[in-house]
C-alpha cells in the first residue's frame, strides 16, 4: 500500500472550497494508496510524473517517482510516496501544470 500524502496548503484549499464535502474528496484521494496508477499522465521533471485525477469537475495533482511505479511489485509499493500538491479546473489546468514544473524544476518536491 502506497503512502498519500496532502500538502497542508492543498488541504486547506479543498476545505475551505468544499465545505462539508471535504471528506468526500479527501476519501477518493486516499483511494490511491491501494491504486496507485490511477491517473492520467501530465508531466515529467526529473523522472517524477506530475499526474492528475479528476473529481465533480476539479482535477487533483500529485507528484510520484516514475521509475518506482513501473517496477516495483504489490508488496514494495508500501514505500512509494504519493504527493497531491495542487488542484484546478478546466480552465486553469495548464497553468497549475506548468507552475508545479517550475517549482520541481527549481526548488524540488520538498517546497511544495
Amino acid at each position: 500500500m502506497a503512502k498519500v500524502k496532502i500538502a497542508p496548503s492543498l488541504f486547506k484549499e479543498i476545505q475551505k472550497k468544499f465545505k462539508g464535502e471535504s471528506h468526500k474528496i479527501i476519501d477518493f484521494i486516499e483511494t490511491l494508496k491501494d491504486n496507485p496508477n490511477k491517473g492520467k499522465i501530465v508531466g515529467n521533471v526529473g523522472g517524477l510524473l506530475i499526474k492528475e485525477i479528476k473529481f465533480e469537475g476539479f482535477r487533483f495533482y500529485f507528484i510520484v517517482e516514475g521509475h518506482k511505479l513501473k517496477i516495483l511489485s504489490v508488496e514494495e509499493l508500501k514505500d512509494l510516496l504519493i504527493r497531491f500538491v495542487r488542484m484546478s479546473n478546466k480552465k486553469d489546468q495548464q497553468k497549475v501544470i506548468n507552475e508545479i514544473k517550475v517549482v520541481l524544476r527549481k526548488i524540488g518536491e520538498e517546497e511544495f
